[in-house]
């Protein structure tokens, strides 16, 4: 297994783990799908800004996704970012999450990020909330009945984790 920054090649499989998502959970709040174009669309965003955007390769196989983004596009949001990560269905329960997870904090802080947040579609989602957890963020916040996705509200559950010396010093 090796974590590495995704590539233009990764898309495809990028795109099939997280259209895997978007049908058939509720971690992400997306109800169609998005295209290649569209995920290649995304990951040239993150890179633009030089912000990790990793995957987690197995023997070939792409079993993981994660990257994190300006957390709003004003630049005053820039030293804090969002993140998210979505692993292919048969990586579950295995650890991988967490190993990249804990790359995607390295990588975060040295691209000068100081906040992570992390979005957490639905309140039932415990194996994100879990991951979070157990990877030091604290859960700020609930946003109830803010999402309505295969015909139910969902809330978002919001968690944070200061990186590096956070609000601590100035940034710059």
């Amino acid at each position: 297994m090796i974590i590495r920054p995704a590539n233009e090649q990764d898309i495809t499989q990028i795109t099939q783990i997280y259209s895997h998502h978007v049908l058939n959970g509720t971690g992400t709040f997306e109800i169609d799908p998005p295209s290649e174009q569209d995920m290649q669309a995304r990951w040239q965003d993150v890179c633009s800004k030089k912000l990790p955007y990793l995957v987690l390769e197995d023997d070939g196989q792409i079993m993981g996704f994660a990257y994190c983004n300006w957390f709003k596009p004003r630049p005053a949001y820039r030293f804090s970012a969002e993140d998210s990560i979505y692993m292919h269905p048969n990586s579950v329960g295995k650890g991988m999450g967490r190993l990249l997870m804990s790359e995607l904090l390295a990588q975060a802080q040295r691209a000068g990020i100081r906040k992570l947040i992390a979005v957490i579609g639905d309140t039932s989602n415990a194996g994100s909330i879990g991951l979070h957890s157990a990877m030091g963020f604290v859960h700020v916040g609930t946003i109830g009945a803010c999402g309505w996705k295969f015909d139910q509200w969902l809330d978002v559950v919001l968690m944070e984790k200061a990186l590096g010396d956070g609000a601590n010093s100035s940034p710059v």
